[in-house]
């Protein structure tokens, strides 16, 4: 569970408490300074670096530590909003495999323009939800459907939700959504 900019780990885990999630063992690293990386995830990269690449190898390590534990990628789950939203999306496509899911409240593909070059590998059907506010003045709603577009060619099994005016939060209808396509009590 990766948090927003400004916000922290204990944040996103009281998320938990909406989420079909009893069974399952959850991890939310912190950001130092509360900010994956400092700039707009729609900077170019090298803006955001060193703090991208950070981050990027913080959530690989989180991964890796899951593995050597016995967890295999399929029952790993994803889930971020916002600015850790954007580092979900962005990790997870780097890094596509089968996944038990990932979930991204407001969030996409990190950079100027999308990196297609950065993303490689199938997803093998791995339940994304991917869900936004038109319009959401940190995210652009075409960042949105471009990134969703990324992954649907990577073989992931995509819901995609922009709801009207919802502003920058999490409604009702995205919990349900992630309980329903991705944890399914």
């Amino acid at each position: 569970m990766l948090h927003g900019r400004g916000a922290n780990a204990e944040d996103i885990l009281s998320l938990a408490e909406n989420l079909d999630v009893t069974d399952y063992l959850l991890s939310a690293p912190q950001a130092s300074g509360n900010s994956w990386y400092p700039n707009s995830f729609l900077a170019i990269p090298r803006n955001n670096e060193p703090w991208l690449s950070s981050a990027l190898d913080l959530v690989h390590t989180v991964v890796g530590g899951f593995i050597k534990q016995g967890i295999k990628k399929e029952k790993i789950y994803f889930l971020g909003f916002s600015q850790g939203a954007c580092l979900t999306l962005e990790y997870t496509a780097r890094n596509a495999d089968k996944y038990g899911g990932i979930v991204a409240f407001t969030g996409g593909l990190i950079g100027d323009k999308i990196y297609k070059e950065n993303y490689r590998g199938d997803f093998i059907n791995t339940p994304v939800f991917i869900g936004t506010s038109n319009p959401d003045f940190h995210v652009p709603v075409e960042r949105v459907r471009e990134s969703a577009n990324i992954f649907r060619n990577m073989g992931a099994d995509l819901t995609e939700k922009i709801y009207p005016n919802m502003g920058h939060t999490i409604n009702q209808d995205e919990i349900n959504h992630a309980n329903r396509l991705i944890f399914k009590p």
